[in-house]
């Protein structure tokens, strides 16, 4: 019987198999710890992460940290002239702080 992050990494797998990033259009990749909320713009033809976001910057937020994140996210992608992404939702549903960190992202701008 497989385990709750078991489920999710399998899911994710299926997920990365079909989308993929490049530097023109990179893959926003989100990832949930316990406590957190983080995500990279990645181009995986170089395998390199172009830019990072977490809610580890903004301490003093309570409510609404993903769609904060998602905001700043598209924030740093504009000033790399980065107007799509890829989004990859890392195996989670596609409801609560993923649903809010994407709805940020596109409220800053970024196309996916």
């Amino acid at each position: 019987m497989l385990i709750k992050q078991q489920k999710r990494q399998k899911r994710h797998k299926k997920i990365r198999a079909r989308i993929f990033g490049t530097k023109e259009k990179p893959r926003l990749c989100v990832f949930k710890s316990g406590k957190h909320v983080y995500a990279q713009l990645i181009d995986d033809e170089k395998g390199k992460t172009i830019a990072s976001a977490s809610d580890v910057d903004f301490k003093k937020i309570k409510e609404g940290k993903a769609k904060e994140i998602g905001k700043l996210i598209a924030k740093k992608a504009k000033d790399l002239k980065i107007e799509k992404a890829v989004f990859d939702r890392g195996g989670y549903k596609y409801h609560g702080k993923i649903k809010e960190l994407a709805d940020g992202a596109r409220e800053g701008g970024l196309i996916f």
